[in-house]
């Protein structure tokens, strides 16, 4: 009997590189407030987290008020720079398409852009449907929700669940929903040493190129 019966998978910087470009755009907006060469440095280990936790970030560290209509702002600038210039991460259409499992997508984008992401990689009809966003639970990542209301739409026990989370934050959110978790560190914006921080948190697998998942999973399902 296999060990796991759904594969999920993050969206941004697993599926899609976008996270270079996101982060791109909210950077550009909060050297509005803060000096780029102070910036840069608080910014390094925020990937996957919300803007809004970013902005609280940067006000309680800098001691410092953002408007309330930025979240918004950058939002919108974001979305349609990723939905414009964003790529496939290589080798990921062929690697999912080629697993034997149910899937389904948990990200902490909202789900217009989860299938605006899909549709760029040409995954649209191998997900399904089974999208679960950031606007559909009360708490995003790092908080186990978005996992959590996955397995329970997909009828599914958490335990049963495999996960692919490249950012600390997702790989938190996962295991703390009680899913084992393979660590993906092949996108662009992903730090030297990132597999290491990775396996610290507890992932059972790290893989930096999407040709190897398919092995992986196969050995993990056992």
């Amino acid at each position: 009997m296999s060990a796991f019966d759904l594969l999920i998978s993050d969206c941004d910087g697993v599926i899609v590189d976008s996270e270079i470009l996101s982060k791109r755009v909210l950077f550009e907006a909060l050297c509005t407030y803060v000096p780029a060469a102070k910036l840069g440095p608080l910014l390094e280990d925020t990937f996957g987290l919300t803007v809004p936790a970013i902005v609280r970030l940067v006000e309680q560290t800098f001691d410092l008020s953002i408007p309330e209509t930025f979240d918004e702002d950058v939002r919108r600038e974001s979305e349609a720079y990723v939905a414009e210039a964003v790529e496939p991460v290589p080798g990921a259409r062929e690697a999912l398409l080629g697993i034997d499992m149910r899937l389904a997508v948990a990200s902490n984008s909202r789900r217009h852009n989860v299938e605006s992401s899909l549709a760029r990689a040409g995954l649209t009809e191998r997900v399904a449907g089974n999208i679960f966003s950031a606007d559909m639970v009360v708490s995003p990542k790092p908080a186990p929700d978005v996992y959590l209301l996955a397995a329970e739409r997909m009828g599914v026990a958490a335990a049963r669940c495999l996960v692919i989370e490249d950012s600390p934050t997702g790989v938190r959110a996962a295991l703390g929903a009680g899913m084992q978790v393979i660590g993906f560190t092949g996108a662009s914006h992903i730090p030297p040493g990132h597999a290491k921080t990775l396996l610290d948190l507890g992932v059972v697998a790290v893989i930096e190129h999407m040709d190897k998942l398919q092995e992986t999973v196969a050995r993990l399902r056992g």
